[in-house]
């Protein structure tokens, strides 16, 4: 998709979402660089953020951040309406430099294993969280850290998640999946099986959700805190009232989102 393709669309889906003030920051989305990441034939396209002044005998943080259900396809693009401006604010690339990855699902996929649960009406009251093993995109997003970290430009002790709506919900079960891995995480609108908190209670999270989301039952992100706080984890928890399933936009416009990310490292 050609450079100003991309902006043209992000400024239409910017606009239709309510977030005008945004379209600015979509010109400087081409600062996120195209890339693929292909093994054993299956294909992860993804973005990636370099930091400002990269110096290839420093080791740096990494940030990967999964999407929502509608930034699926295989534009390589549409994955950054949505949180991509806000690793590149000039403030935040001078302060925390890191490398930053955007991968994208392809259409009907799904970070994470997961079912939607109805009742008798039709409507959507959870999801059902089968035993099963992590999806092929969770593998090969796996698999693309690997070799980032491999790369030797990676800090493999300020890794760092998060996610929005499904990507939410992929990070919980990354987070269950990998707990060694993670520095910290900041699951936004997410929901998973609660039961497996216990398995990253070492991991520091901060957790956000609208208390009138039709989409992703707030009960979830509740049940996570209070286990999590159960298990004296540390955890921080911002519910917004009267909030839908768009809090994304309250939770990127916390300033010490950024800094609290930032703060944590992993000792071993």
């Amino acid at each position: 998709m050609k450079k100003y393709t991309l902006v043209a669309v992000l400024m239409l889906q910017l606009t239709g979402l309510g977030v005008a003030a945004q379209v600015t920051n979509a010109f400087n989305l081409s600062v996120y660089s195209y890339a693929v990441f292909i093994r054993n034939g299956d294909t992860l396209h993804y973005r990636i953020l370099t930091p400002l002044q990269n110096d290839r005998q420093r080791k740096y943080p990494l940030v990967i951040f999964l999407h929502g259900s509608a930034e699926r396809g295989n534009d390589n693009a549409t994955q950054l309406l949505n949180g991509g401006y806000l690793f590149i604010k000039d403030a935040v690339r001078t302060a925390y430099p890191a490398y930053v990855v955007f991968p994208q699902l392809p259409t009907d996929s799904t970070w994470a294993p997961r079912q939607i649960s109805q009742d008798s009406a039709g409507h959507r009251i959870g999801f059902i969280f089968p035993d099963a093993g992590p999806t092929k995109v969770e593998q090969l997003l796996m698999l693309l850290k690997d070799s980032l970290v491999k790369a030797g430009t990676i800090n493999s002790h300020r890794i760092y998640l998060g996610g929005l709506s499904l990507g939410g919900i992929g990070t919980y079960d990354l987070l269950a999946r990998y707990p060694q891995v993670w520095a910290a995480a900041f699951p936004i609108c997410g929901a998973g099986n609660v039961a497996f908190a216990v398995k990253f209670k070492e991991v520091p999270l901060w957790i956000f959700h609208g208390e009138i989301d039709q989409r992703v039952p707030v009960s979830y992100s509740r049940s996570y805190y209070k286990t999590l706080q159960d298990l004296h984890a540390e955890v921080k928890y911002n519910e917004y009232p009267g909030v839908g399933h768009n809090c994304w936009i309250k939770a990127f416009a916390e300033p010490d989102l950024i800094p609290w990310l930032f703060s944590h490292q992993r000792t071993k």
